[in-house]
C-alpha cells in the first residue's frame, strides 16, 4: 500500500494482517514447516499434518463448522467451481436443472454456462430494486429435476445480505442440495453453516486479512457423497482436491479467522459508523444513489451510482484512492456492472459506480479524504460536461457537437470565428479519460484554422499522438463528428 493512496478496495483483497504475516513467516522459516502433510512416515510430515488440523479447526469455528467438513482450495473460485461443476455432475442422474441469480460472482455464473453447455438447464432469478433474492422465487423456480441452488451470501458488488437460511430450508424441505459464495461473508457476518442450512460453503483467506492463494470449500458431512472432485492427482482431503497441502498458508488463513472471530461484533459497528460517516458525506450531491439502499448489507461496502459523471473518468481523477468501479474481476473492462443492470439501473448510471470497500486498516480521516476527493472530482466532471449547461451560439462564433445524453461519448466546441479563422475554442465533453484528452488536445490546436481545415489531423492520428487504445478509438469519432457539427454551422460573415 502506497503512503499516497488510501486504500479502499478491501471487498477486492484485504490487506495480510501483521499476525497473519508472521505466523507464516515462522512456518517457512522453521524445521516444523519442511515436511509434506502427505508424508506421515516421517516427524516432518507428521508435524505438518498436526498443524494443518489444528488449522483446519480454527477455520472451521469461524463458520460453524465441523473441522472434517472443511476442504481446502486455492480460493473462493476453485471452491465456487467445485461445489457447482462437482455437485451437479455428481446428481445428473437426478436430474440436470439448477437454480441461481444473475448477480452471482463469475466464479459461479461460468461455471454454469459450461454445465449449460454440458445439456444442463440453469434458472437464474433476478433481484429486487434493493439487490435482493426472493426466497418465494427460489422456492417458484425449483423443479422436481432441480439438484443444486446457489446463491451467495453476501454480493461482492452492493454487500446486500441474502436471506440464506430460508432459501436453505426450503430447499432442504425438497431434497435440493444449497450451496452459497461466501466469501465476502466470512469473518464480516455471524455465520453459522449448519444452522443456515448449507451443504456448501465457498470462503478464502484473502478477503478475511489472510494470505492470497488459499481457500476453502464447506463440505457438510452428509453432502460429501454428492460431490464429485474436478481437479484430479492424488487423494488428498478426502480425494475431493488432490495436490500437496501448503502448509504456511493454511496456518495463516486459521490465523486470519481466529482473528475475525474474537473481533467481529466490533469490527462490525466501527464499520458501520464509517460506512455512514462516507455515506452522509456524499449524498449531499445531487443525484447519488446508494445501491443497495434498504436491504440488509455488510457494513464494509458501500457501492453508489452519481448522474452526470463517466465511471472511468472518475476513478482516473481519483488518483489520491484506490477504489473500484465494480468487482475486481471485471474491473479491467469498460462494460457497466452486470449487477448493477440486474438492479435496474440504466447503463450510464451502472457505468458510473464505485464501489467503496474498507476495514480493519481504514481510519476515519481516510474517509473524510475519500468524501473530498469524490466531491472534487464528481463537481469537476459534472461541470466538463455539455449537460452543464445549453448549448449557445457565440455572436461571432459556432457550436458544434456529437454524441449526446445516453450515450458513452459527448463532445461540443464553441468556436470563436474571426475573418474566417478560428481565434478561440473552448469545449465541454462527457465520456473516458481518452475522450476528455482527445477533446482538449484537438481544441488547443484549432486557433488559426478555417472551415476547409478545421480538423487537426483525424482519429487515428490524434489516437497515436495521445496513446489512445485501439479500442477507444470509435469515441474519438465523435470528437470528429463535434467538428464537422461546427463546420457545418460555419457562419457565413466568416
Amino acid at each position: 500500500m502506497t503512503p499516497e493512496a488510501v486504500y479502499l478496495d478491501y471487498a477486492a483483497t484485504t490487506p495480510v494482517d501483521p499476525a497473519v504475516a508472521e505466523v507464516m513467516g515462522r512456518s517457512l522459516a522453521e524445521p516444523d514447516g519442511v515436511g509434506n502433510a502427505s508424508s506421515v512416515t516421517h516427524v516432518f510430515g507428521r508435524r505438518a499434518a498436526e498443524r494443518i488440523e489444528r488449522s483446519r479447526a480454527a477455520i472451521a469455528a469461524l463458520i460453524g463448522a465441523a473441522p472434517e467438513e472443511i476442504v481446502f482450495t486455492s480460493g473462493a473460485t476453485e471452491s465456487n467451481n467445485m461445489a457447482v461443476l462437482g455437485a451437479a455432475r455428481a446428481n445428473a442422474y437426478r436430474g440436470r436443472h439448477i437454480v441461481s441469480s444473475r448477480i452471482e460472482h463469475k466464479a459461479v455464473l461460468d461455471p454454469l454456462q459450461r454445465l449449460q453447455k454440458e445439456g444442463f438447464a440453469v434458472a437464474l432469478l433476478s433481484p429486487d430494486r434493493r439487490g435482493r433474492i426472493d426466497p418465494a422465487a427460489v422456492a417458484a423456480a425449483l423443479r422436481p429435476d432441480t439438484v443444486l441452488v446457489s446463491i451467495m451470501l453476501v454480493n461482492n458488488e452492493i454487500g446486500v445480505i441474502q436471506d440464506v437460511a430460508t432459501i436453505g430450508a426450503l430447499c432442504r424441505a425438497r431434497g435440493v442440495l444449497f450451496h452459497s459464495d461466501a466469501a465476502q461473508a466470512a469473518g464480516k457476518i455471524p455465520l453459522d453453516v449448519h444452522a443456515a442450512p448449507l451443504d456448501f460453503a465457498s470462503i478464502t483467506a484473502h478477503k478475511l486479512y489472510g494470505p492470497k492463494g488459499i481457500g476453502a470449500l464447506y463440505v457438510r458431512g452428509e453432502a460429501r457423497a454428492h460431490l464429485q472432485p474436478i481437479v484430479f492427482g492424488g487423494g488428498q482431503e478426502g480425494g475431493l482436491r488432490p495436490g500437496t497441502l501448503p502448509t504456511h498458508q493454511i496456518v495463516g488463513f486459521a490465523v486470519a479467522c481466529d482473528l475475525a472471530h474474537h473481533s467481529l461484533a466490533a469490527e462490525d459497528a466501527r464499520l458501520a459508523g464509517l460506512r455512514e460517516r462516507l455515506w452522509r458525506g456524499l449524498a449531499t450531491l445531487d443525484g447519488v444513489h446508494a445501491n443497495g439502499e434498504g436491504a440488509a448489507c455488510v457494513p464494509g461496502i458501500l457501492n453508489v451510482s452519481f448522474e452526470g459523471v463517466e465511471g472511468e473518468s472518475l476513478v482516473t481523477g481519483l488518483r489520491e484512492l484506490a477504489v473500484s468501479t465494480g468487482s475486481a474481476c471485471n474491473s479491467a473492462s469498460a462494460e457497466p456492472s452486470y449487477v448493477l443492470r440486474a438492479l435496474g439501473r440504466d447503463t450510464q448510471l451502472a457505468q458510473s459506480s464505485l464501489r467503496l470497500s474498507f476495514g480493519r486498516f481504514t481510519l476515519p480521516q481516510h474517509i473524510d479524504l475519500a468524501v473530498d476527493a469524490i466531491r472534487r472530482e464528481v463537481t469537476r466532471l459534472r461541470a466538463l460536461s455539455p449537460a452543464a449547461e445549453p448549448a449557445r451560439r457565440a455572436p461571432d462564433g459556432v457550436t458544434g457537437e456529437a454524441g449526446g445524453p445516453g450515450q458513452e461519448a459527448w463532445v461540443r466546441f464553441t468556436l470563436h470565428v474571426r475573418e474566417g479563422v478560428v481565434n478561440g475554442a473552448l469545449f465541454k465533453a462527457y465520456g473516458c479519460p481518452h475522450t476528455l484528452a482527445v477533446a482538449a488536445w484537438v481544441a488547443e490546436r484549432l486557433r488559426g484554422r478555417g472551415r476547409a481545415d478545421l480538423a487537426p489531423g483525424t482519429p487515428a492520428e490524434w489516437a497515436q499522438a495521445l496513446t489512445v487504445p485501439v479500442e477507444k478509438l470509435g469515441r474519438l469519432l465523435v470528437v470528429e463528428d463535434a467538428l464537422a457539427d461546427c463546420a457545418r454551422h460555419w457562419p457565413e460573415q466568416g
